[in-house]
């Protein structure tokens, strides 16, 4: 890449990304308010919102969505009679989880062994930054040949719709004629990738409850109904004898066609323990990509330390299914709580509340902008073919926006490979992983406009 001026100055930014990197992971912009400060989510908009303006651009607002947090918008001009693309990222974070499981603190941007740490370094404030290079070295060398606009959600882990509410009540806001999201990832390290599908997602609260109060469990205990035995019956259920999702009347049998994914690959990106079998059936691009996946996010039950020898009275969960494309997230959401309601023993009474939905999404990579994404990956991965891939993950976002505007193209591309462990402890970015995929957004615009 050395003779290429673009590549040269994406080059010459990257110690200030790593410093701007640093400043935004700095933020615990978690948008889950009953356990961070909402001044924390404000912090990373206003500082995405001061970006923006120092790159040039206009209209640039802070964005109240109905979910009660703010998504950073910003409008840059391109030449008279350019395409308009809109490039996505999101600035809030997962939970850290166990702060004492980080070898470096969470919200302290650390490198180590040629990764930079922090909680939302790859996902997603890595891709506002990638998104901010691909501009930076473009108006270093001619200027952007297209209109752009930005926007960068608030609370896309939350999977609470403010900005997909927000997008369907102002439409005419985020049209553009191709959308780059930047929160998808390469298959790994170094071979450059499109993410060509996302599964859906629906959240589900569950309630057990079985006594007006917790009992003795030796004077009880054997015929008083335990709500928590229940609760833990009812989510069995959820998973036939080799571990595959079996919601009742939920198809499971759909093969994935693109990339394969090796089983010992996928063992060691997972870090499966030895000896641990993996769950599920077919090949693992199958599992992952193509079929739906249940997954108890959390219980709500007295903790081991401090348990007292009672019989339960009450118990929650918090369930996610994981919805393949082409089956309707509405439709799995209501099968998996009649699944939750019907299969919940004992008579328990059981309360199954929503928390969270999104559709499946399914790209049409035959389009043009695909081609011309294709051409910017062999510029920033010489040697390399762009390569295909589903993703396991949800982006609702990307459904919302493909039904408003069903002209525009949608690619998906970004920094959560796997050695990120996004949304674990230890997340980190690849620096080197930024620097080709800014390169390639920026090749990208290139060749967009040009053709």
């Amino acid at each position: 890449m050395s003779s290429n001026p673009v590549a040269e100055t994406v080059a010459s930014l990257m110690p200030r990304a790593k410093e701007e990197l640093a400043e935004l992971v700095a933020f615990e912009s978690v948008a889950d308010f009953d356990q961070f400060p909402r001044s924390e989510s404000e912090g990373a908009a206003d500082w995405i919102a001061s970006a923006l303006r120092a790159e040039g651009f206009q209209d640039v607002a802070l964005l109240d969505t109905p979910d009660g947090t703010q998504s950073v918008y910003g409008y840059l001009p391109g030449p008279e009679g350019a395409r308009t693309v809109l490039l996505y990222a999101h600035y809030d974070v997962q939970p850290p989880l166990d702060e004492a499981g980080w070898a470096t603190p969470p919200f302290e941007l650390t490198e180590r062994d040629g990764r930079w740490y922090g909680r939302g370094a790859a996902d997603c404030k890595g891709g506002v930054l990638m998104h901010l290079l691909a501009l930076r070295a473009l108006k270093a060398n001619g200027g952007v040949p297209v209109h752009v606009k930005v926007i960068a959600e608030g609370s896309e882990e939350q999977g609470t719709g403010g900005l997909e509410r927000y997008a369907e009540a102002h439409p005419e806001l985020l049209a553009a004629d191709t959308i780059v999201i930047g929160d998808a990832g390469n298959f790994r390290v170094g071979l450059p990738t499109v993410t060509s599908t996302l599964r859906g997602m629906t959240l589900l609260r569950v309630k057990v409850d079985t006594l007006e109060g917790n009992l003795h469990s030796g004077q009880f205990g054997g015929a008083a109904p335990d709500a928590l035995a229940a609760l833990i019956r009812v989510l069995d259920s959820l998973r036939a004898e080799d571990g595959s999702t079996t919601v009742d009347g939920l198809a499971a049998d759909s093969a994935w066609e693109g990339l394969a994914y090796d089983e010992a690959q996928f063992r060691r990106d997972a870090r499966v323990l030895d000896g641990v079998e993996l769950i599920g059936s077919g090949s693992v691009a199958d599992r992952i990509w193509a079929r739906p996946a249940v997954t108890v996010l959390g219980i709500d039950c007295p903790p081991v330390v401090g348990a007292t020898p009672s019989v339960q009275a009450g118990a929650r969960a918090l369930v996610s299914l994981r919805v393949p494309p082409g089956v309707d997230a509405a439709e799995a959401t209501k099968l998996l709580q009649a699944h939750l309601e019907t299969r919940t023993p004992w008579g328990a009474r059981v309360a199954v509340e929503q928390i969270g939905q999104g559709q499946a999404f399914r790209a049409d990579t035959t389009s043009p902008a695909y081609q011309a994404m294709a051409d910017a990956m062999a510029v920033a991965y010489p040697g390399e073919e762009m390569q295909y891939a589903g993703q396991g993950g949800s982006i609702p976002l990307c459904n919302t926006l493909a039904s408003l505007y069903p002209e525009a193209e949608i690619l998906l591309i970004g920094l959560s490979e796997p050695e990120a462990q996004i949304h674990a402890v230890n997340e980190s970015v690849s620096p080197k992983e930024l620097e080709r995929l800014s390169v390639a957004e920026a090749h990208f615009l290139l060749n967009y406009a040009a053709s």
